[in-house]
C-alpha cells in the first residue's frame, strides 16, 4: 500500500528534514532556511514522522542531529508532486525506460516510496512518501513556501527514549497525529497511491 500521511491544516501540510547544528538552530530562530543553510543540492522531504525517525535514528547526535519540522504550504506541497518523476526505475509503472529517464532528466522533483517504520523502526508493510527537490524547485521552498520551523529534536530524543524504555502505549501518545493526505485524483494516480 502506498499512502501519503501526514500532520496538515486546510493550507499547510508539515515535513520533516534533519540538519547539522548551525544549519537548524539558524532555521528554526529566523523561521526560514538562512545562512548557513545551501541550495546547492537535492533536499528530501518526509512527511512521515517515523520514517524520519528511522533516518535520524530517533535524532541520534551521531546521525543526524536535528530535526526540524517544516510547515509548507499545501499548494506548494503538491506543485511538487504534480511535477515529480519517481526517482527509480520500475517496469510496472514505466514500460519504456528511455520515457522514464527523459523525465527524470527534466523533472524538478523526484519521489520515492520507502518501507514505512513502526515505533521500533522496524519496516512495515506500507509505504512512506519521501520528496526530493531539485535547485529549482529548493528555491520555491525556501522562498514562497515555507511558512514556519520548529526545532523538534529534543521531542524526537524524548518518545524515542520512551520507546527504549517499553512504554509503547505513552509512546503513541506522544506521536504527531498523522492521517492520510487528500491529493488531487491526477497526482494519486501519478504517484500510483493506493489505500
Amino acid at each position: 500500500m502506498r499512502q501519503v500521511r501526514a500532520v496538515y491544516t486546510p493550507e499547510t501540510i508539515t515535513v520533516y528534514q534533519a540538519y547539522p547544528v548551525p544549519i537548524a538552530l539558524a532555521a528554526a530562530k529566523a523561521g526560514r532556511f538562512v545562512t548557513p543553510f545551501k541550495r546547492d543540492r537535492m533536499m528530501w522531504l518526509k512527511p512521515s514522522f517515523l520514517w524520519m525517525m528511522f533516518r535520524s535514528q530517533w535524532a541520534s547526535p551521531d546521525n543526524q542531529e536535528r530535526v526540524l519540522a517544516v510547515e509548507m504550504t499545501r499548494q506548494g506541497f503538491e506543485w511538487a508532486l504534480a511535477h515529480s518523476c519517481l526517482a527509480q526505475y520500475d517496469h510496472k509503472f514505466f514500460p519504456d525506460r528511455e520515457q522514464w529517464t527523459a523525465m527524470l532528466s527534466s523533472s524538478p522533483v523526484r519521489v520515492q516510496w520507502e518501507q514505512e517504520r513502526s515505533l521500533e523502526l522496524k519496516p512495515l508493510p506500507h509505504r512512506a512518501l519521501q520528496v526530493g527537490l531539485g535547485v529549482d524547485a529548493i528555491d520555491k521552498y525556501v522562498q514562497e513556501w515555507t511558512v514556519g520551523i520548529t526545532d523538534i529534536t529534543h521531542e524526537a530524543r524524548r518518545i524515542g527514549e520512551t520507546v527504549r524504555r517499553g512504554d509503547q502505549f505513552r509512546a503513541e501518545q506522544m506521536l504527531p497525529d498523522e492521517r492520510p493526505y487528500p491529493l488531487p485524483a491526477a497526482i494519486a494516480a501519478a504517484l500510483h497511491v493506493s489505500t
